[in-house]
């Protein structure tokens, strides 16, 4: 018989919080739902949905105890968050590291100048930058990468659950800091080819500094530089972007290990 008093009892309430707050912290730090300028009102009502979906299950598989005080329950609630920021922090560094490696050659190309309000990050970033993240948060939608997070959040509550025991898999730290640690290894990825190309066009240049002192070499590098930085993006759009989706799967299958 459905009873109202046992729906929302005390543990029902604060289990409920604790989901909530897990959800919480995917949502203020994953990409997309934290680069983006969504409303925080449509954030909101989106974790409670999402943990209004995941009460019943979590219910179920976990042994929840009541904290028999405000402190505990502060504890709880920021060891909840804590899960859900990193889960969403580790699925970022893609496109930290695609922003930073975009960064790399545009400089290399004369457009550091260049600043626009870039909406992924909410800071001014090149053009062209602008236009690399915006093709990875397209891949990063077409591979169903959001799905995969909401999904390693559903996997957390079962390999982490609710309560005040904190328990991880072997090397968790370990892995944390490796995959952080590769937020370098996606930029070089991602700017090497037209970072080389660009840096070969430099040296060639020199020598023919050397060669012609009476030529004006500065301003024929910045709109050869320029022309050919864009025509190398173009060239290289759809490679990059099937590295990219190399790179979203890799980490996100780190994420699903690890959580």
């Amino acid at each position: 018989m459905f009873n109202l008093e046992t729906l929302f009892s005390t543990t029902n309430i604060i289990l409920f919080m604790a989901i909530f707050t897990r959800l919480s912290g995917l949502l203020v730090s994953a990409p997309l739902f934290s680069t983006y300028p969504i409303p925080a009102q449509v954030k909101i009502w989106l974790a409670a949905i999402i943990a209004f979906i995941l009460f019943p299950v979590v219910q179920v598989n976990t042994q929840f105890v009541v904290p028999n005080s405000v402190p505990m329950l502060t504890l709880i609630l920021f060891k909840e968050f804590t899960i859900g920021y990193v889960i969403g922090f580790c699925a970022n560094i893609i496109f930290v590291g695609i922003e930073l490696g975009v960064n790399t050659f545009t400089i290399q190309m004369g457009l550091s100048a260049d600043q626009a309000l870039n909406p992924t990050s909410g800071g001014n970033s090149p053009v062209i930058t602008q236009a690399f993240t915006y093709l990875a948060s397209m891949t990063f939608i077409a591979l169903g990468a959001h799905q995969w997070l909401f999904s390693a959040i559903y996997n957390s509550f079962k390999s982490m659950p609710v309560g005040y025991v904190f328990t991880t898999s072997p090397g968790f730290i370990e892995q944390i800091v490796i995959i952080t640690s590769q937020i370098f290894s996606v930029g070089l990825g991602v700017a090497l080819p037209i970072f080389g190309v660009l840096f070969i066009t430099d040296v060639l240049l020199g020598f023919t500094s050397k060669m012609m002192p009476q030529m004006n070499i500065f301003m024929v590098s910045l709109p050869l530089k320029i022309y050919l930085g864009l025509l190398l993006s173009l060239i290289f759009m759809r490679p990059l972007a099937e590295r990219m989706a190399l790179i979203i799967e890799q980490f996100l299958i780190k994420i699903a290990t690890i959580f």
